[in-house]
């Protein structure tokens, strides 16, 4: 079996959502940093370097075994089991929702095709919905509504990475897109290859995009739910994925040359929002009281 030295693998990547920001309550930054490594690291193995699909599976096999073993009692092995061994006594967190994220990342190596939104759904429901979950946990929050709010965000996140990230995900072998609307629309992979935005692409795209609008828009109400600086920092999360969805509109979804990042200006302007919502507008007004954007959220 592979032996991948869990302490070498980079954690350090550009996210456009806040991961244990400055914003949540100090007492839980830590744990939702021994999540979120734990997630990386795992997602590592799955994509990064020059190793091959059975090394993957053998590194992610270990990272299993080594959740059994937290699960058994036993002393766990390296600093991103040590942290989480911790995060999970203290808060009681279940065991399935870190299977999940590793049953998603050994799907990753071995299948690279969707052939509908079921199929990308079920992926999102182990791939992005386990951690929405997880840091509700955290807040000792158990409502049932909100962990649906939650799984809406966290998969309409996931969505909007697959949108970004398309050219990226091509050269590494995958289409997350489904491939059945793809045919439906004309879109071909040999498209993708070329980065070519043609209208056939541009009506695809849109259709991509306000899909996961609606779910984003449909999950946001958690950050209302949610007191305090959980609350903000869902809040966040929600703008900075309709700041991405509106790049990729004002783009006609050409992420092959705009690959949309948040900046400076966008982080701004969620800040302000995310810090003073609208909890109330008129209909018609276009705005989402859910997060306290007038255009955020494509209402």
């Amino acid at each position: 079996m592979t032996n991948l030295n869990f302490q070498a693998i980079d954690a350090d990547h550009y996210e456009n959502f806040p991961v244990a920001s400055i914003f949540l309550p100090s007492r839980l930054r830590g744990a939702v940093r021994s999540i979120y490594a734990f997630a990386r690291a795992a997602d590592d193995i799955a994509d990064e370097g020059e190793i091959s699909p059975l090394e993957r599976l053998a590194g992610l096999e270990q990272f299993r075994c080594q959740l059994h073993a937290l699960e058994l009692g036993k002393p766990p092995v390296g600093p991103i089991f040590n942290d989480l061994a911790r995060t999970i006594r203290q808060y009681d967190l279940p065991y399935a929702p870190f299977h999940d994220l590793l049953d998603a990342f050994s799907q990753d190596i071995g299948k690279t095709r969707y052939a509908d939104f079921g199929e990308v759904m079920a992926y999102c429901r182990k791939s992005a919905n386990p951690i929405g979950r997880l840091l509700l946990k955290l807040y000792g929050d158990h409502d049932e509504r909100h962990q649906a709010w939650s799984d809406g965000i966290c998969s309409a996140l996931q969505l909007i990475n697959f949108l970004q990230d398309v050219a990226i995900d091509y050269k590494k072998g995958r289409i997350y897109l489904p491939q059945d609307e793809m045919t439906r629309f004309g879109v071909t992979e040999r498209q993708i290859a070329e980065g070519r935005v043609d209208a056939l692409w541009q009506q695809f795209m849109k259709t991509q995009i306000e899909r996961a609008r609606r779910m984003l828009t449909a999950g946001a109400p958690l950050g209302l739910a949610l007191k305090g600086r959980g609350g903000l920092e869902t809040r966040l999360i929600v703008l900075g994925g309709s700041r991405i969805l509106e790049k990729l509109h004002t783009s006609q979804g050409d992420m092959f040359q705009h690959r949309p990042v948040l900046g400076l200006s966008d982080w701004f302007y969620m800040l302000r929002h995310a810090l003073w919502p609208a909890k109330k507008h008129s209909a018609g007004q276009g705005g989402c009281g859910s997060c306290g954007s007038n255009s955020g959220c494509g209402r």
